[in-house]
């Protein structure tokens, strides 16, 4: 496949090359790739009937893989930029979003029309369509209109962040961004026209886009089921559809491991697993090859300010680099530096700098925002990591995750890590919350697998046996289900105000 410049070029290769091959494969409906491209052309020629111009924002909000993934190239090949809605929205967030990024048209499914008042009352909107099928359906165009001219240096995305840190920002993503983290990705995972994913990830959100994009990248197939409320229906379409992988996050695997019949399945054509998202335990990670057996599995780190992936740890290393995020994807440079920009010491806590061509343009109408965190065309990523002598990273904290107890500044990931080694825990979370004597008292919210049992003074007990004491939570609360994104992010902003 030839070098990509744009983004839209990865569907029209994947078109030329094959366009009978299944590109998406979502409940009943399968498409291939000559259909997709002849949707996406369709939506393209709509939109510039209806005066799109290039650089305007197009709003998709739709739960249809099919109607998404055709009018995501259908905006692109008209020199707009897209922008993710979160189907999963409220009329509040969504109004933010809709004035922040002043979209000038949206395209929805009409189940969302329950949000249409605050769609249609939004200054920026000039046209709602509810009905996607019926743009792609119009073969009895107008005169066709010549597609815009566009470079690798424009915008062709902007994804809002998940907000598990504080308010969404809109995160400007140029094509040459996207291009070279999809290709990275594409060159680790060794991902071919024969591949095919079992999709679970949100198209919206940064990890669902690059799952997206690899495999049409290469002219794979996606198999799509977003609703994870029944596990054992993904594992069904995993086994009929003979999957050649899966990407998910922590939660992901942990139901699969945890409250499915993943252990009674056998996926012969399965080659490879990947994680990101959040950190995964070493527990975790050790249940999930054991389960898996012959199958690499890809611990990945990454943010959205990177077009998504920022590094990987070589399947090889998973038992003797357990707990590490492993080292920069190919064209990445990833440094620990101090707060002065120095590289800090092996061992040495700092905050990870990433260097490379897929860095984010910036968060969308906030330069002050993008200060603060690309200084000299480097991103600070806001997580607190050490490197070892081998040059493996390992992840502490983010900065804004990490505890003030008394004169320790503690993070929560090895608190995590060690609650999650008691067999009865399926997931856990540590936060820090206000303490009139300590600033702030370490709290840990556990959620138990189906049939398990263990007591506060248990977990606490544990802690003690393995943390020092200055780390071990003093309060453990037991709750149904950690509050999440829609993309599986733990909120612990929620849990803080809890």
């Amino acid at each position: 496949m030839t070098k990509s410049t744009l983004v839209q070029s990865y569907l029209q290769q994947a078109f030329f090359s094959s366009p009978d091959k299944t590109a998406i494969v979502s409940g009943q409906e399968r498409i291939s790739y000559s259909e997709l491209y002849s949707r996406s052309e369709n939506i393209c020629q709509w939109l510039l009937q209806n005066d799109l111009k290039v650089g305007d924002r197009v709003g998709l909000l739709t739960d249809q893989p099919c109607e998404y993934i055709a009018a995501y190239f259908g905006v692109l090949n008209a020199g707009g930029i897209v922008v993710g809605l979160n189907t999963q929205t409220s009329d509040h967030a969504l109004e933010a979003v809709l004035e922040d990024s002043g979209i000038s048209i949206v395209l929805s499914h009409n189940k969302f029309l329950k949000h249409g008042s605050v769609i249609k009352n939004a200054p920026s909107v000039r046209v709602f369509e509810t009905n996607i099928p019926a743009l792609w359906g119009n073969e009895k165009q107008a005169a066709i209109q010549a597609r815009p001219q566009l470079n690798t240096e424009d915008i062709c995305q902007i994804i809002y962040t998940s907000g598990t840190t504080g308010t969404p920002k809109g995160i400007m993503l140029r094509h040459r961004n996207l291009i070279a983290n999809t290709q990275s990705v594409i060159e680790y995972l060794e991902l071919t026209p024969h591949d095919s994913v079992m999709a679970v990830l949100p198209f919206f959100y940064s990890y669902g886009n690059s799952v997206m994009l690899t495999h049409i990248g290469v002219g794979a197939t996606l198999i799509v089921n977003q609703s994870f409320t029944y596990p054992n229906v993904i594992l069904d379409q995993m086994a009929a559809e003979e999957v050649t992988g899966f990407s998910g996050v922590p939660s992901s695997f942990a139901i699969l491991l945890h409250r499915s019949a993943v252990r009674e399945r056998n996926f012969p054509k399965l080659r490879y697993l990947t994680q990101a998202g959040a950190p995964m335990s070493p527990t975790l990670a050790t249940d999930l090859s054991s389960v898996f057996k012959g199958v690499k599995i890809f611990i990945m780190y990454g943010q959205t300010e990177a077009s998504s992936r920022l590094s990987y740890l070589d399947p090889e290393r998973l038992k003797d680099k357990a707990g590490s995020i492993g080292k920069a994807i190919p064209g990445v440079i990833l440094t620990v530096c101090r707060p002065d920009g120095s590289a800090a010491e092996p061992g040495e806590l700092g905050e990870i700098v990433a260097t490379g061509e897929n860095i984010m343009a910036g968060y969308w109408g906030n330069s002050k925002e993008t200060a603060k965190v690309i200084k000299s065309g480097r991103l600070w990523t806001g997580d607190l990591a050490r490197i070892d002598n081998d040059g493996f990273i390992f992840i502490e904290s983010r900065k804004s995750d990490m505890i003030k107890s008394g004169s320790h500044r503690i993070g929560p990931k090895e608190i995590e890590e060690t609650i999650l080694q008691l067999p009865s825990t399926h997931e856990v979370a540590v936060v820090g919350r206000p303490d009139e004597i300590l600033g702030e008292k370490i709290v840990a919210f556990v959620v138990l697998k189906d049939g398990c049992d263990v007591t506060e003074r248990e977990v606490i007990g544990h802690c003690r046996r393995n943390l020092p004491a200055f780390k071990v939570p003093h309060q453990i609360t037991f709750i149904s289900d950690l509050p999440k994104t829609v993309s599986g992010k733990i909120q612990k902003i929620a849990l803080k105000n809890e």
